[in-house]
């Protein structure tokens, strides 16, 4: 009896040892797995035509609108031109300041485009000073100090930025006129954000690290010290000792941003790239691994300006991956996520409904941009 149960404990033992070097193969093979490579999406000029067409056909479009006003009294019953006469169009108004970025990130790039004197003629038209003093006042209003903050700002100083960059003529005019809605919105960050004491971690238009990414860009292309020192104080002090974020929770129903990768984003532009490493090793270490992948946002009805929002995710995400992965031999696997996330939205954004073509080529555009070429 005795030797029966040595016997029959040896068994087992040696049965446990086989079925977990079975179950750890086993879990070796599922992990190996196959990534398709996705094409690089071109921006070329045949695309950038295409793109064109979506904030061409919105940025003089008054109807329908959605104003995020706020009202003081009858006499603030206005229309939306009346309002905001220079970003009236493309549904509200941080549309239509990406669909003037739009034209002139593709005015910029390719001077020679299809309708390159409409887009020039627009753009002098409406971002005249005129209608810019305008602008200004409608922030000055004391009910409507906090409009658009921090989404349309962020916007407001990618434009800023765009034209900056774009040597031209028409835009050393535009950017002279757009000046003081550039220094207003300057100045709004550089109030507000000391006053924040908490980052904003949605995947929509409050998002705090995607404000910041925006305003950052603008300060180092326009060397403005003090609000660069400012954001890079502010995200080391939301997001510095972060760790872990829950990738697997996005997107939620309506993002058209992922939190998790706008921060990584946004801490690459600020750390040195050394600390950086570190500190994405410990907030999304499963990126490391090359045969990471992530399901692309699935859009259910492209009439419903909601669920719309996940083709935007597509795009940002892709932004945001092509800009960790910079310069990042080790991520460099990530280009190929951030094509995939690309290819599956791109065709649809043209030619289909209102409620995302107002303001998905900007975001098209912008992701195009992010691959290095």
């Amino acid at each position: 009896m005795k030797n029966f149960r040595i016997a029959l404990l040896v068994f087992i033992v040696f049965s446990c040892v086989e079925d977990k070097s079975t179950s750890i193969e086993s879990s070796s093979i599922k992990s190996e797995k196959v990534i398709k490579q996705s094409e690089a999406p071109v921006l070329n000029s045949d695309e950038a035509n295409r793109l064109a067409e979506l904030p061409l056909a919105c940025v003089n479009v008054e109807y329908p609108n959605r104003l995020g006003q706020t009202l003081g009294s009858d006499k603030d019953l206005k229309s939306p031109k009346e309002l905001h006469p220079a970003f009236y169009g493309c549904f509200d108004w941080h549309s239509a300041v990406h669909g003037h970025w739009s034209l002139v990130s593709l005015m910029r790039q390719f001077p020679d485009l299809n309708r390159a004197n409409e887009i020039e003629a627009w753009l002098l038209n409406s971002i005249s000073k005129e209608n810019i003093e305008r602008e200004v006042a409608y922030f000055d209003d004391k009910n409507n100090k906090s409009f658009e903050r921090t989404y349309g700002w962020a916007w407001l100083l990618k434009l800023a930025e765009e034209l900056h960059k774009w040597d031209s003529k028409v835009a050393r005019e535009v950017e002279k006129n757009l000046q003081p809605l550039t220094d207003l919105i300057v100045d709004k960050y550089i109030e507000f954000l000391p006053k924040l004491n908490y980052p904003i971690r949605v995947g929509e238009h409050p998002n705090t690290s995607f404000g910041l990414s925006f305003a950052y860009d603008y300060a180092i292309t326009l060397n403005n010290t003090e609000l660069k020192l400012l954001i890079e104080k502010r995200a080391k002090d939301f997001y510095f000792f972060d760790s872990g974020c829950p990738l697997g929770w996005e997107p939620s129903g309506f993002d058209f941003l992922s939190p998790c990768l706008e921060e990584a984003a946004l801490m690459k532009r600020v750390l040195p790239k050394e600390e950086f490493v570190i500190w994405f090793g410990d907030f999304l270490p499963q990126l490391k691994d090359e045969s990471f992948n992530l399901e692309v946002g699935r859009v259910s009805d492209r009439t419903d300006g909601k669920l719309v929002h996940l083709d935007g995710v597509n795009f940002s995400r892709a932004w945001s991956l092509n800009y960790i992965a910079k310069d990042l031999p080790e991520y460099s696997h990530l280009k190929n996520l951030a094509n995939t996330h690309i290819n599956n939205s791109l065709p649809s954004i043209v030619d289909d409904s209102y409620e995302g073509g107002h303001w998905l080529g900007s975001f098209a555009i912008y992701a195009l941009n992010s691959i290095e070429r």
